[in-house]
């Protein structure tokens, strides 16, 4: 009976951590895809937008959480783009988490896939610190999309958010105050070690995993580094 016992406990070791390997590669994955569709809607995000944020956070599936609690919860990925001046290529992917607290009365039962920009470098500082609570920490606003986006810039912002609801409808949302965190036990999975956000965006410290480069892949494809761009003006 030991026996039996000790190796059904050798086996779960062996299992749990393969387990929550391919559970970080699904999310990479579902994010990747709903980037990529996001990206293919002509009313979507605004090329020129793209062009000029600094990180790209994707959050596919955010559902709420609790039966009457209002609180909703997603896991999602961020990528920014590498160098001094966050001009160059885009980084490895982090895994970050979101809390929208009472937005979950809006959104009810259904998912809802989030795609936020930030644009500033203050934002950015804020986003590879760690975490940061909108409206505290920096500002937020629903981001335009189509032709009602063609010359806008809003310098107040640091943070244009953008949603799709279940079924496909797209538009600009506002997350209220939502606080984002990095993810790192999910980091930590999938890099092999323990590693922060700024080692992974900004150090360089990690190479990005086969699961994640398709992001990585679309970015680049959609929305090359801005180095790259002027390179072949």
């Amino acid at each position: 009976m030991k026996k039996t016992a000790l190796l059904t406990l050798l086996c779960m070791s062996a299992t749990l951590p393969a387990l929550a390997q391919t559970k970080f590669d699904e999310r990479l994955g579902t994010s990747t895809e709903v980037l990529r569709q996001m990206l293919a809607r002509t009313d979507a995000i605004p090329r020129d937008l793209l062009n000029e944020a600094r990180c790209v956070m994707v959050y596919p599936n955010v559902k709420k959480v609790g039966v009457g609690l209002g609180v909703t919860y997603g896991r999602g990925v961020l990528t920014c783009r590498t160098g001094p001046h966050m001009q160059g290529e885009w980084s490895a992917p982090a895994m970050y988490t979101m809390d929208v607290g009472s937005l979950g009365v809006q959104l009810g039962s259904s998912s809802t896939d989030f795609v936020l920009l930030v644009m500033s470098q203050q934002g950015a500082d804020k986003v590879l610190a760690g975490g940061l609570k909108l409206g505290a920490d920096a500002t937020a606003i629903a981001g335009p999309s189509g032709a009602r986006a063609i010359g806008h810039n809003d310098v107040n912002a640091d943070i244009y958010t953008y949603s799709r609801a279940k079924g496909g409808l797209f538009a600009g949302t506002s997350l209220g105050t939502a606080s984002m965190k990095s993810d790192d036990t999910a980091n930590k999975n999938i890099y092999g070690r323990p590693v922060d956000v700024q080692q992974i965006v900004r150090d360089g410290a990690v190479t990005t995993t086969a699961a994640g480069q398709p992001l990585i892949d679309v970015l680049e494809k959609n929305i090359p580094g801005r180095e790259e761009t002027h390179k072949h003006k």
